[in-house]
């Protein structure tokens, strides 16, 4: 096994020095250039076999283990690739929430068109409902063979360079929040969606908000059944908090070399301290693959319990603070001025102060990590429930 991942890492290599794009930060300096290069790199990753690793074996690149996906992602990370900012809730949230649940009309329309390039976002998040996912206000009305939809999402990454948009909509009232929710799939370009971007202080809009005015959506572009949305939205969820904290982990590892020509430049390669934190820093990397790594054997050989996912997630957004943080610290007061982004650069750019900022909203996204604490402590300690209405000052409200 250790010689055919080898002859696959060298497979990737060479396909690397002649495929990946050259000077692509500098470029990245627009939205315009930044969606030239992510579409570009998509389709030559989808034409050389390595954009979808972690799909199933009949489509193209896909079926492969999880330790060729590690090869592969360690590659792209050595290579300083761009991330596929632009497809990711497309290959990975999408993908795979319509491989869990879709129907194999519903594979066989969607699928292929996201290897073409359409563009999905996600319309979970509202302005009321963001760690509280369940108190979403959304409504979907069933009238015949559509639903109308009317309300406001919030926070939907690339959400205004999409087609399409993951909706979770509300179709009840009756008994617990979870239990009225309902998943469809809905066509950013129909009457009623109004979509504007968020623009944020360090000079990004890499969200989105959505406004819904009587939508219609066919009842044919619904995941699950009516009201078995929540359980659909956890698989979505559940492939954020796992196969792509396996890629953002590899990553992550790859970039400690930036933390390495911190000390080299600094001259601080001797300092006692310093070698400490890099050394602690280098072990929590490793310790977050390796919990990425144990999570996705675990859904493979469906040992998976609730809270798994949030784990990995909680132990990525940690490590990822603390490597932004350690790089803020060795880059010294040059490190902290405020530097002109790149679009689509990732969070492990080396223009720290970016970086750094950057890293808080993965504390947040997708779940914060006070709502990740609680689902381990509840799903996988046994610990007692949260009481309802207890405030983090310790008293009832």
């Amino acid at each position: 096994m250790t010689e055919a991942l080898e002859t696959l890492r060298q497979g990737v290599r060479t396909w690397l020095e002649a495929n990946a794009p050259r000077g692509w930060r500098e470029a990245c300096t627009d939205h315009q250039s930044f969606l030239d290069t992510q579409r570009s790199w998509f389709a030559k990753l989808v034409e050389g076999g390595y954009a979808v690793p972690h799909w199933p074996a009949e489509w193209p690149g896909g079926g492969r283990s999880l330790a060729e996906q590690k090869v592969i992602y360690e590659e792209f990370a050595r290579a300083d690739t761009p991330r596929l900012l632009l497809s990711f809730m497309s290959t990975y949230h999408a993908a795979c929430t319509l491989f869990e649940w879709g129907s194999a009309a519903q594979q066989q329309h969607y699928i292929p068109r996201i290897l073409e390039g359409e563009i999905w976002c996600q319309g979970f998040s509202e302005p009321n409902a963001g760690s509280d996912l369940a108190a979403l206000n959304t409504r979907a009305e069933r009238r015949g063979d559509v639903y109308v939809v009317n309300g406001q999402k919030l926070w939907s990454t690339m959400g205004q360079f999409a087609d399409k948009c993951l909706l979770l909509v509300r179709t009840s009232s009756e008994g617990a929040k979870q239990a009225g929710l309902t998943y469809l799939l809905l066509d950013l370009k129909a009457k009623g969606v109004t979509v504007r971007p968020i623009h944020q202080i360090h000079g990004d809009e890499e969200f989105a908000e959505l406004f819904l005015d009587d939508v219609e959506i066919p009842v044919g572009d619904r995941l699950g059944a009516e009201g078995q949305g929540w359980a659909v939205a956890q698989s979505t969820l559940s492939s954020e908090r796992g196969l792509t904290l396996l890629e953002l982990g590899a990553r992550l590892r790859g970039s400690l070399w930036r933390i390495v020509g911190l000390i080299r430049g600094t001259g601080r390669a001797e300092d006692p301290g310093v070698l400490r934190d890099v050394g602690r820093l280098a072990t929590k990397i490793d310790a977050a693959v390796a919990i990425a790594d144990q999570f996705i054997a675990a859904r493979i050989a469906g040992e998976e319990q609730v809270g798994d996912a949030s784990l990995v997630k909680l132990t990525y957004s940690r490590t990822l603070r603390e490597f932004t943080l350690l790089g803020l610290r060795l880059g010294g007061m040059e490190a902290q001025y405020h530097a002109p982004i790149t679009f689509g650069g990732g969070m492990e750019t080396g223009n720290w102060m970016a970086d750094f900022m950057n890293s808080y909203a993965w504390t947040i996204a997708g779940g914060s990590d006070e709502v990740q604490r609680n689902i381990i402590a509840e799903r996988l300690l046994g610990m007692p429930r949260e009481p309802k209405g207890w405030t983090s000052a310790g008293a009832a409200a």
